[in-house]
Formats: structure tokens, C-alpha cells, sequence
């Protein structure tokens, strides 16, 4: 029995001496970046994902670009389409023709700025990969990829927009419960800060 007692006595010493270790490993990374990893990147402000959202013309994961129509009553083409292939939304073939040419328009219009906005951060990047970098090229450059990206957020807007003029309102509140958008009774629950009358004609209120 002492033997077993002297043999698992410098285990446990063992163990929280290297418990102990960790523990001050793991206060000096304290600063530890959650960045770490991303510099193999081709392009840094961008991972993968955001370069294939943008070239699909979807925007990017990061941007939310239509959330203030998306939640807000106004659906979205691509979503409107994928209800309808899925049998889930009833629209008559004149208005799944109108659709899907509308989003064919805004998938054309998001990807040109989807492109312009690769090259452009990858010129950025490039200069502070060859150490050519300067305040007045970043003042330029990083002010475009802003327009950029304001004109690519504009293009989302405005065709989730145009969707309320081929959807009627009973198919707008159905989107929007087959979004999950639907808290309750949208007629009597009107959101602060919207209008009442458009809030209760997008979700068919009497």
C-alpha cells in the first residue's frame, strides 16, 4: 500500500506542476488575437466565404445588407424564389417571371460591385504586403471600398423594394411567416417607429 502511495504521490505533483504551467501559459496569451490564422489569407479583410458571397452577388456573411427590408416586410427575390421552388409559396406565373428577372438584375448589378470591391481590397492589401502603403492612398482606397460597399448595400435595398409591387399583401404576410418574421399578431403589435398604415398593408391587416 506505501508503494502504491509513494508512486502516485509525484503523479500528482506532476500534474499540478504542469497544471500550474498552463495556467501561466495561458495568462502571457491573454493578448492572443482572434485574428490568428487569418494572415495566410489571400486578401485579409476577406475570408473565403465574403469573397464567394461576393462574386455570387449575395453580398457577404458579415454585411446583413438588407435587413431593414428583409425584417421589415419587404421579402427578398432570392428568398421569394427559393419558397416558391420549394412549393411553400403560391404566385401566379406572370409574377414568378417578374422575380426571377429581378433578381437576375440584381445578381448582375451585386456582382460588378462584388468584383470591384475584390480588386479593390486586394490592392490595399497589397501595398502593406510590399511596405508601399501611404495615408493618402489608404484615405482614397479605403473611402471607395466604403462607396462600394454603400452601392452594393443600395442594390439589396432596392429590389427587396420592387418586390412589394408584384407580391400581393396576403403573399408578403405569408413570407414573412414562412421567414419566422411573425411575433404573435403583426396588426396589433405595430413596431415603434413605423408607419401604421404601410405596416399594416405589407402584413394584410384590415
Amino acid at each position: 500500500m506505501k508503494k502504491v502511495i509513494l508512486f502516485i504521490v509525484p503523479i500528482i505533483l506532476l500534474s499540478l506542476a504542469l497544471s500550474a504551467c498552463n495556467t501561466g501559459h495561458a495568462a502571457e496569451s491573454a493578448i492572443h488575437s482572434p485574428y490568428a490564422g487569418e494572415e495566410v489569407r489571400g486578401i485579409k479583410a476577406l475570408s473565403q466565404a465574403d469573397i464567394e458571397g461576393l462574386l455570387a452577388g449575395s453580398g457577404t456573411p458579415f454585411g446583413g445588407m438588407a435587413k431593414p427590408a428583409e425584417l421589415n416586410g419587404y421579402p427578398g427575390p432570392r428568398h421569394v424564389l427559393d419558397a416558391i421552388e420549394a412549393d411553400e409559396l403560391d404566385v401566379t406565373p406572370e409574377q414568378k417571371g417578374q422575380i426571377e428577372a429581378l433578381y437576375e438584375e440584381m445578381r448582375t448589378e451585386a456582382i460588378e460591385l462584388g468584383e470591384a470591391i475584390i480588386d479593390l481590397e486586394k490592392a490595399i492589401d497589397d501595398t502593406f504586403i510590399n511596405g508601399t502603403v501611404t495615408e493618402e492612398f489608404l484615405q482614397e482606397n479605403v473611402t471607395k471600398s466604403a462607396e462600394l460597399y454603400g452601392q452594393l448595400r443600395i442594390v439589396h435595398l432596392k429590389y427587396h423594394l420592387q418586390m412589394v409591387e408584384i407580391l400581393t399583401p396576403d403573399q408578403v404576410a405569408e413570407y414573412n411567416e414562412l421567414r419566422g418574421y411573425t411575433s404573435g399578431n403583426p396588426c396589433d403589435n405595430v413596431p415603434e417607429g413605423h408607419d401604421p398604415e404601410m405596416w399594416k398593408l405589407h402584413n394584410n391587416c384590415e
